[in-house]
């Protein structure tokens, strides 16, 4: 885990400049060009759409631009998942207090002038990258799980209060997978605590490699438990992906002798729930329904999926 995380910091921080005009584009690409990787937006809209694909590590924003604004962009990204801890720092060519608190309150860090030297500008970047590059490592270190390397319980609830409310704005469908190891009791009293966690990782590894979109998440729900966000997702779609996860898990043929499933190795059992998020429910009746429907599938005889629409 620390050669990646090492190996994260050193590559080039994405820097997104959002101006409308040439003159300063340039200016600022030419001070930043030989030490970050410097993507151009020149309109709101074009930074927006572009932070949904390739997340910056810090965005340098005009304030006043044709279409939406500086404000409404920082508010805009400041209130997506994606990109809510991404650092904003304004660049004015006014120097109004009042422009300041609209802009520090809308979630920006930091305001510079147009008008100020290369250094003071490259300076007070290089700081605001260091302290997320800074508060990056402490976020994993926090919210992943130290047995399996995935995401923890408390990453997972995070994300999911957070998919909840995006996906009740947007009006989208949000599903969960609740993911059970079979007879994994048994597997740990026959094989020993040792195999068990070596089967835990495994197992882990190859749910979180069938999850590829960047807002989608795999987590470790606790013992031999693991759960699957996946926003803007129908349940047809949570259901194909459940399926290929429980092909997949049986296909790494670790050998289980104590399993009454044909073949002796170790399987999953999945509950699927989904639901288009509203007032009159809450992110737990999600789980109570995805947990069910996990339980119905090891009801039924195990290594199958069981899902349901909210």
């Amino acid at each position: 885990m620390i050669i990646e995380l090492c190996a994260e910091q050193r590559r080039q921080p994405k820097l997104l400049i959002v101006d409308d005009q040439p003159l300063i584009i340039r200016m600022l690409h030419q001070i930043f060009q030989a030490d970050y990787e410097v993507f151009i937006a020149t309109t709101g809209e074009e930074a927006l759409d572009f932070c949904q694909k390739n997340i910056p590590d810090l965005v340098l924003l005009d304030v006043v631009m044709p279409g939406m604004n500086g404000y409404e962009v920082c508010r805009t990204l400041k209130q997506q998942v994606l990109t809510e801890n991404v650092p904003i720092i304004f660049v004015t060519g006014h120097s109004d207090p009042t422009e300041e608190e609209e802009g520090l309150a809308a979630g920006a860090v930091d305001f510079i002038s147009k008008s100020a030297s290369p250094q003071v500008i490259k300076a007070r970047v290089k700081t605001h990258i260091t302290l997320k590059q800074q508060t990056d490592l402490l976020r994993v270190l926090t919210r992943r799980d130290s047995l399996t390397g995935i995401a923890n319980r408390r990453h997972f609830d995070e994300t999911l209060a957070a998919e909840w409310r995006r996906c009740a704005r947007e009006m989208k469908p949000l599903s969960l997978i609740m993911i059970d190891i079979d007879f994994f009791k048994r597997f740990n009293d026959f094989y020993g605590h040792q195999a068990g966690d070596a089967c835990l990782r495994q197992v882990a590894a190859c749910i979180g490699a069938g999850f590829t979109r960047s807002h989608d998440l795999a987590a470790r729900y606790g013992g031999e438990e693991f759960v699957c966000v996946l926003p803007d997702t129908s349940l047809e779609g949570a259901q194909s992906k459940a399926l290929l996860l429980l092909k997949t898990v049986q296909a790494l043929n670790i050998i289980h002798e104590k399993s009454d499933i044909e073949g002796r190795v170790v399987t999953i059992s999945l509950g699927v729930a989904s639901t288009i998020p509203r007032a009159e429910n809450v992110p737990s009746d999600l789980i109570r329904l995805a947990d069910r429907m996990l339980y119905s599938a090891k009801e039924a005889g195990r290594s199958i999926v069981k899902s349901k629409e909210l």
